[in-house]
């Protein structure tokens, strides 16, 4: 099965971070699955390291080309037809990361998984 990774479940994941279920990590750690990281986690955790409020233990781009390549996670490029979603969906969420990324989902067919119940309204399958 293929699915998308939430920013906080990629972090939580390659930190092991207690905060991530036990149906996620087994989603995650399942070689079959196909996982996926939106350029726009990427994005986001740039800006976050870059205000000092991410720490990923390694330079930033040693830490996401590292723990990509080693859990065998794609990155999944932000396309027009993922804006064209963003402009239909209401305006249930401000967040613009959050809102491409469930355009993503959607419009990919992606179940994402995510602990963030502000995905819900958009009619993201979302697992945790």
């Amino acid at each position: 099965m293929k699915y998308l990774l939430d920013t906080h479940a990629f972090i939580w994941f390659v930190e092991n971070d207690p905060r991530l279920s036990p149906t996620a990590r087994l989603l995650i750690e399942d070689s079959t699955n196909e996982l996926w990281l939106s350029i726009a986690s990427v994005w986001e955790m740039a800006i976050k390291v870059n205000l000092n409020k991410l720490s990923l233990g390694m330079p930033f781009r040693q830490a996401i080309t590292l723990r990509t390549s080693q859990n065998n996670i794609l990155i999944l490029g932000i396309e027009v037809k993922h804006t064209f979603q963003v402009a239909d969906f209401p305006l249930h969420h401000r967040d613009p990361f959050d809102r491409i990324i469930a355009a993503q989902s959607l419009t990919e067919n992606l179940p994402l998984i995510s602990i963030d119940a502000a995905f819900d309204p958009y009619g993201v399958q979302r697992v945790w």
